[in-house]
């Protein structure tokens, strides 16, 4: 049951729901603790629901175009058509489409789903993640709260067993969660103790702990399987501690915390798990060690419909999967990526930050730069045309002047930056 607003809640005197016969381990995930630079967003590509918050008139822009009421913001995500942004308050606004709650706030006034508006909360939230039609916070007490819905192939799933969420509901009490990440239509939480939960739709494996037979809503469990947060488990003899998470549009990458083992589980059918699909099997339901991408010191994965981008900890990119319309990065001629391969355009620069849409990439490097490239038709390159491009690619404009990058997100059809001025201000 949701906490009601203004109504204090008690923890569990213990976390983990492990009854005193796990070891407590204290995990914090690098991806939420990182210091944090305040800034302002600006936004491009396809503004027709809302999703750039430039109001009703602006259905689309091809270069970064500045939010003007948006102002000391430390965490941007874009979501497949609506944006979230968090405050250096822990205040979380939204904005775009609102058709299955993906904004967690009434907008029955005309129009109100294209401008910034704020979601109420019932704590400060340190971390925001955004699917195609959900929308989650993990607050600075380790509660994990989300509204809207997961779709399937039938269609809306709902959030949780009462069905779509307009507001935030609390999604896995008595647990302490350091980090979330949201696929398109799932959501995954790691826990204090290096535990995953997950919950959403499991038809490509997303889930990592529901057989295949079972990862539909037409099996016996229907959806209480999937919409109830439940454990990834793992033989005895393995129990990985995680200390990272990301979540890709249909699978799910995790990073060990003793030996930086990345696993993976979900949909490779272009490779984008990290080894080869030798055609018997494009999914993976259980997660697996994916060894190409245990043998790269990675901090970030990003992955779009079906390829990854992986940021390594000396600011490399690597990128893998279809090359189809430019999303490797690596050129016209390349060929699909079986494994990762350093995109040799940005090798002399140190990236800290990668981002990527359907068929898209993102780059931000120490410098302030961005840099983007992929399918170029909706203008969520920001490059002023709509273009396909093969390579990185700056990104200029007005906007950009005197300003430096820290942060990118990518959504179905639009990009958001998090930017501050040269000095570093918010302004």
């Amino acid at each position: 049951m949701p906490v009601k607003k203004g109504v204090k809640r008690s923890r569990a005197a213990t976390t983990g729901g492990s009854g005193g016969k796990r070891p407590k381990l204290i995990v914090s995930s690098p991806g939420v603790t990182r210091t944090k630079e305040a800034g302002i967003v600006l936004t491009f590509g396809q503004g027709d629901v809302g999703q750039l918050g430039l109001g009703e008139d602006i259905m689309e822009r091809m270069r970064p175009a500045l939010v003007p009421v948006l102002k000391d913001i430390v965490d941007v995500c874009a979501g497949g058509m609506h944006t979230t942004c968090l405050s250096s308050s822990g205040e979380v606004i939204t904005f775009g489409c609102n058709d299955e709650g993906g904004l967690g706030r009434e907008t029955s006034e005309e129009g109100s789903e294209f401008k910034p508006g704020k979601v109420e909360l019932v704590g400060k939230a340190i971390q925001i993640t955004a699917g195609d039609s959900h929308s989650a916070v993990l607050l600075d007490d380790g509660r994990v709260f989300a509204w809207g819905s997961f779709r399937d192939s039938v269609g809306a799933m709902g959030l949780t067993l009462n069905g779509i969420e307009k507001s935030p509901v609390e999604i896995l009490p008595g647990f302490t969660v350091v980090k979330i990440a949201s696929g398109s239509d799932h959501l995954v939480m790691l826990t204090n103790e290096g535990q995953l939960f997950t919950c959403g739709c499991g038809e490509q494996g997303q889930l990592g702990r529901i057989p295949e037979r079972g990862a539909n809503r037409k099996a016996r469990q229907g959806l209480t399987h999937l919409l109830k947060p439940e454990v990834v488990k793992f033989k005895p003899r393995l129990k990985p501690v995680f200390e990272d998470v990301w979540a890709g549009s249909y699978c799910t990458f995790a990073k060990e915390r003793l030996n930086g083992q990345i696993y993976v589980f979900g949909l490779n059918n272009h490779n984008q798990l990290g080894f080869k699909n030798d055609g018997e099997q494009s999914m993976y339901f259980q997660p697996v060690i994916s060894q190409p991408l245990s043998e790269k010191k990675v901090i970030k994965v990003c992955v779009g419909q079906h390829h990854t981008i992986v940021l390594d900890n000396e600011g490399l990119l690597y990128s893998l999967g279809r090359k189809e319309y430019g999303r490797l990065g690596l050129g016209e001629l390349c060929p699909d990526a079986e494994a990762p391969v350093l995109i040799p355009a940005l090798k002399d620069k140190k990236c800290v930050d990668i981002a990527c849409g359907t068929s898209v990439s993102f780059a931000v490097t120490d410098k302030g730069e961005a840099f983007s490239w992929g399918m170029g038709t909706s203008g969520q390159l920001g490059t002023g045309d709509e273009a396909d491009v093969y390579e990185p690619h700056l990104i200029g404009g007005k906007q950009l002047e005197n300003r430096k990058v820290v942060q990118v997100s990518a959504g179905g059809q639009h990009t958001v930056l998090l930017a501050t001025n040269s000095e570093g201000n918010s302004s």
